[in-house]
């Protein structure tokens, strides 16, 4: 089993982290904040022309044809640098459901926009404040027409189309709709506004089933399993990138005549945030693995990443902060930043205890199965 990703993988993350430093991602988030954006257009647009958007997505949709690692390796330098755009919705989510999904027809029309940036998706799934499940869709589907409220769909004030998650004759199904008729859309303020959240009223809205009538939870069960590996990389990144910045402020900052990282205190907090970090980055490698390989162990491995890459990135951003003192509470400095996106990024495709109940139910099933006698 190989943990790690090859030299070209390693390039291309040098490359992003390089293009991502060059154009201050980090500034930019803090200007879309400033200014109420949804995203920063400019930067999106720079990223759709480097054809991350269409990394997974197959050449005879104009797609680079690559693999999971590739996404991992740019989803993590995403999160080193705040990046305010829609990536995670659109490629993450959108994307990777059209493409295991959705018919050829679909894939012909949708899959070269969302490469050229023609078309942004994201997943609507959130009708209540209570972690998502096939019993709390309330949203209907009738003559392939959608109404009801949606919540905290991201990047809607931006997205062309959503992938909706709704109750039909046969279950749950998943609907795609085009988001330039019979739709609402409105803000929501969120926790981290440089990642835009929104509201969606459909009313009688025209949409597209996506995969078999019925089977729409479990096709966002397996999304969110993808999904999680993907946001777990983003999650190390930013991990990563507060660790950074508090070690570097901890030897430049002076107190009584020493620099404070020379005190026991603050050795010990950034000691905890590397082994948190490490836990997870090797809880991450090994479900890129997984998903990589489309192995049997992925909703284990994708849970265990998902668990201590949010507990990692949370704990990281806090401890800076308080690593920083007075100074981390301040607007100017940028610790407010990954605290922000720590949480947001912890809920957005369910919350921590969501997952950990998730994780333990992986493990349960696992073991009855290791355990049951053999006939």
């Amino acid at each position: 089993m190989n943990l790690d990703f090859s030299d070209d993988q390693k390039s291309l993350q040098d490359e992003a982290r390089r293009f991502l430093k060059k154009e201050n991602s980090l500034e930019r988030s803090r200007n879309v904040l400033d200014d109420k954006k949804a995203i920063d257009s400019e930067l999106w647009q720079q990223i759709v022309a480097l054809g991350w958007t269409g990394v997974r997505i197959p050449e005879k949709y104009n797609g680079l044809g690559l693999g999971h690692l590739e996404l991992c390796v740019i989803a993590e330098e995403l999160g080193r640098s705040l990046a305010p755009v829609p990536f995670s919705s659109s490629v993450y989510l959108f994307t990777e459901a059209i493409i295991q999904f959705a018919s050829d027809e679909i894939k012909q029309d949708l899959l070269p926009k969302l490469v050229s940036g023609e078309c942004v998706g994201t997943l609507a799934i959130t009708e209540h404040l209570h972690a998502p499940s096939a019993d709390n869709i309330n949203l209907t589907v009738e003559n392939d027409k959608i109404s009801g409220l949606k919540i905290a769909v991201p990047d809607a004030g931006v997205a062309t189309h959503a992938l909706v998650v709704c109750k039909g004759i046969h279950g749950i199904d998943l609907r795609l709709v085009a988001l330039n008729q019979n739709c609402k859309i409105l803000s929501q303020e969120t926790i981290d506004d440089s990642r835009g959240h929104f509201s969606i009223q459909f009313d009688n809205t025209v949409s597209n089933t996506i995969g078999d009538q019925g089977s729409g939870w479990n096709m966002v069960e397996h999304i969110f399993n993808q999904a999680a590996v993907l946001f777990g990389f983003e999650q190390i990144g930013g991990a990563q990138a507060a660790l950074d910045m508090a070690n570097s402020y901890a030897q430049q900052r002076f107190a009584f005549g020493r620099a404070i990282g020379s005190y026991q205190a603050i050795k010990h907090k950034l000691a905890d945030m590397y082994i948190k970090l490490t836990l997870a980055k090797s809880n991450s490698f090994y479900a890129a693995w997984a998903l990589s390989t489309e192995s049997s162990e992925l909703a284990l491995a994708a849970a265990t990443a998902r668990v201590s890459a949010t507990q990692a990135f949370h704990y990281c951003a806090q401890e800076n902060i308080q690593t920083h003192g007075g100074n981390g509470y301040t607007w100017e400095y940028d610790c407010h930043l990954f605290y922000r996106r720590s949480k947001l990024l912890g809920v957005n495709i369910g919350s921590l205890a969501r997952w950990q109940e998730k994780l333990v139910n992986v493990l349960e099933e696992t073991t009855s199965e290791n355990t049951s006698p053999k006939i």
